[in-house]
């Protein structure tokens, strides 16, 4: 069996699968499942101070399936929508379940994913209580595409590079804890954030989180999906269909700055998948969708499938495919010349003495140089 194991900014993940910030990290339950199961590290569900108020609706959720006239379970979900806030719990109930779960599940790696306002003492008091709760890390929100952004939050934030870098130089001058700042991909150069963010003093990037959408609509009733009380709002797409936007961006963070940790999100829903997100550039793969639609127990597939094609390919460690298949891009100019120079070769190869005939003259002015 090949190792498993990955060591990012000194964290030790036993594999690189890794439950994204959302509901299969709610609470400590949920957390603790995923532990239970086999998930190599869990990023919480966001968490902000009491002050920032958090109201979640029901429902929250919408699907859109390969083909809507097929059975309605989620073996035909290709896309799903949220509408969902950060967590609704009290700050005090999350400080006391990270403290559990790091007392009961000491290996484990849990990640603290945080949003607040733009205020620097906010940002550090929050980062500051969390962090005496024994925590392995922090990931910075920049990116939640719903998350009250009439507060420049979440997205709002993570789109103006100038506040991600100022706002992740706030929680580094807290804490020595490992810091990933994610990433929005309701951008249109996701690279320039992702600078900002190391410049600022994070020690990686989490890449991507849900893209703003409208997932569709009742036809009978003409409203948007999902509709709560007759109303609906955009919220974060994500799940099969995001995955090639996805791996297009952590290829393009990746080839940015090779030397930069970047976890790897957006529609894994098999090993295929995040085989695919670590051979683009990531050291770590999160999945939350996949989660919420076949179950925490889905971890255990990914680790059989990583591992079958390691041993199938000759490899001796998830650390040997990391960026294995960065090396391939390059520009469509050098596509194009490449193609003009296979060409000519293979015109040169040709059997020259097949074209000699009975014009001997005519073939032989072909060949000579005036």
């Amino acid at each position: 069996m090949a190792d498993l194991s990955v060591t990012v900014n000194g964290m030790k993940f036993k594999n690189p699968f890794v439950i994204g910030s959302g509901p299969p990290g709610t609470n400590y339950k949920t957390i603790a499942k995923s532990f239970d199961c086999g998930w190599g590290g869990v990023i919480a569900k966001t968490v902000s101070l009491d002050s920032t108020e958090v109201i979640n609706v029901a429902p929250r959720y919408g699907k859109l399936r390969l083909n809507e006239y097929e059975a309605k379970g989620n073996k035909n979900v290709i896309g799903f929508q949220n509408i969902e806030l950060i967590s609704d719990l009290s700050l005090q109930e999350w400080l006391d379940d990270f403290k559990r779960v790091k007392d009961d599940y000491p290996e484990g790696i849990l990640i603290a994913s945080i949003m607040e306002q733009h205020e620097k003492d906010r940002w550090q008091e929050l980062t500051g209580l969390i962090m005496e709760t024994g925590v392995d890390g922090f990931e910075l929100n920049f990116s939640c595409p719903h998350g009250h952004p009439e507060r420049q939050m979440g997205a709002a934030m993570g789109q103006n590079p100038d506040i991600v870098e100022e706002v992740t130089r706030w929680v580094a001058d807290t804490t020595d804890l490992p810091i990933w700042a994610k990433m929005t991909p309701n951008i249109g150069n996701i690279r320039l954030p992702a600078r900002a963010a190391m410049a600022g003093g994070a020690s990686g990037v989490a890449a991507i989180n849900t893209i703003l959408s409208v997932v569709g609509v009742d036809l009978d009733s003409l409203k948007p999906q999902p509709t709560v009380q007759g109303g609906s709002t955009p919220g974060g797409y994500s799940y099969r269909a995001v995955k090639p936007i996805a791996l297009r961006m952590v290829s393009e963070l990746c080839l940015d700055q090779p030397d930069m940790p970047v976890s790897g999100i957006g529609g894994v829903a098999e090993a295929r998948d995040a085989i695919e997100f670590l051979l683009m550039g990531a050291s770590t793969v999160q999945v939350c969708t996949g989660a919420m639609l076949q179950g925490h127990k889905m971890v255990q597939n990914l680790i059989e499938g990583l591992d079958k094609f390691l041993d199938e390919k000759g490899f001796a460690s998830v650390n040997d495919i990391i960026g294995k298949s960065l090396p391939y891009f390059t520009t469509h100019h050098e596509l194009v010349e490449r193609q003009v120079a296979a060409k000519l070769a293979k015109a040169g190869q040709k059997n020259r003495d097949k074209e000699w005939g009975e014009n001997m003259a005519e073939v032989t002015d072909k060949l000579t140089t005036n």
